[in-house]
């Protein structure tokens, strides 16, 4: 059983890993952008309630979030094990899946932080850009076209970059999700259940790393 956390900032390559874990270990990936969508569209009470502070620009409380995630964790699909993705992202967040998992019975297993260093995250992340035509995503470094200029799916030569892309909101962004990530590390580090990974290397290796750790469960 694998009831498990990824951590680390934006473009250290979670989504990657995430797919990789869950075709071998035929997982549950639970998303929270996923679970308030799926909850609102199922007209749920608590995906009702969620609702409600959305419509008003407002944000959904913790509290709010939690019975969401315990709604899903209550699902079967996520008895063999489960993948959370963007929850926890606080402390107080942390503390009520630690109350969840116990009451379901559904401990975590594993913490897992892909440390990459922040200017290798900067390039990453401002190295992408996009298709005007067709909305194609591309990377300079990790996923260019195969033409240099030319789309591969639309054959367009017309791109943009978004402005969260830009380096300068970039590091931005990362800042934020570095002052959110520290105190997370910290307390599953305290519970003993933090293993870091260096995500600098290849995919492959990177997976083969994290892997490792959740064989030896």
């Amino acid at each position: 059983m694998i009831n498990l956390i990824l951590l680390g900032l934006p473009g250290a390559g979670k989504g990657t890993v995430s797919e990789r874990i869950v075709d071998k270990y035929k997982i549950a990936h639970i998303s929270t952008g996923d679970m308030f969508r799926e909850a609102m569209a199922n007209k749920t009470p608590v995906g009702l309630e969620a609702k409600s502070y959305i419509d008003q620009g407002n944000l959904v409380p913790d509290e709010v979030t939690a019975k969401l995630v315990e709604e899903r964790l209550k699902q079967s699909d996520t008895d063999k094990g489960f993948i959370l993705d963007g929850f926890p992202r606080t402390t107080v967040q942390a503390e009520l899946l630690d109350g969840i998992t116990k009451r379901l019975d559904k401990p975590l297993t594993n913490v897992i932080a892909i440390d990459v260093d922040e200017d290798v995250l900067i390039k990453r992340l401002s190295a992408r850009y996009i298709c005007k035509d067709c909305g194609a995503t591309y990377n300079k470094i990790s996923n260019p076209t195969k033409v240099e200029g030319t789309c591969d799916r639309c054959g367009g030569h017309d791109f943009f970059q978004r402005e969260d892309d830009k380096p300068e909101v970039v590091k931005n962004r990362l800042e934020v999700n570095k002052k959110m990530n520290a105190p997370l590390r910290d307390y599953y580090e305290k519970k003993g259940i933090l293993s870091v990974v260096n995500g600098e290397q290849s995919p492959e290796q990177v997976f083969a790393d994290v892997d490792k750790i959740l064989s030896k469960d």
